[in-house]
């Protein structure tokens, strides 16, 4: 079975709750616009290109995407996940926005989702198994 080697972003950001008035944290997704997966939720990011490091091909990609500039602040994990026709392997990074808007390029809608929210989208399959880890750091 042929491996995808990819990378995502777990962009998170800080709000003020407006109910509570504490600071609270949101993380970023993303719906695909396109191809086999079309309509499903996924934190954005994209293939590693011979040469780079995931954390170069993590900014490269969001900056392609989204037109956004990121810092790649922490290692969060790697999901190894079987879809039927090939195997992705994909090395996922807490990341933080330092300049831009993350403008849609390739995607069809994206949403700010708390902690409560996470499961509020159809999560495509590898992206589902980060979901509990995603909740202990919001």
């Amino acid at each position: 079975m042929k491996t995808i080697k990819v990378v995502a972003a777990i962009i998170i950001s800080y709000y003020t709750n407006p109910a509570t008035g504490l600071i609270s944290k949101k993380v970023f997704s993303t719906q695909r616009g396109y191809g086999e997966f079309e309509g499903g939720w996924e934190f954005p990011g994209g293939k590693v290109e011979i040469g780079e490091t995931p954390e170069e091909a993590l900014v490269r990609e969001i900056k392609e995407e989204l037109d956004t500039k990121i810092s790649v602040d922490e290692y969060l994990d790697t999901v190894e996940y079987d879809y039927p026709s090939f195997h992705l392997s994909m090395d996922c990074f807490i990341c933080s926005i330092v300049e831009g808007d993350l403008v849609l390029k390739e995607h069809e809608a994206a949403r700010w989702l708390s902690k409560e929210e996470l499961r509020s989208v159809d999560w495509l399959p590898a992206d589902v198994t980060l979901i509990k880890k995603i909740q202990d750091i919001l």
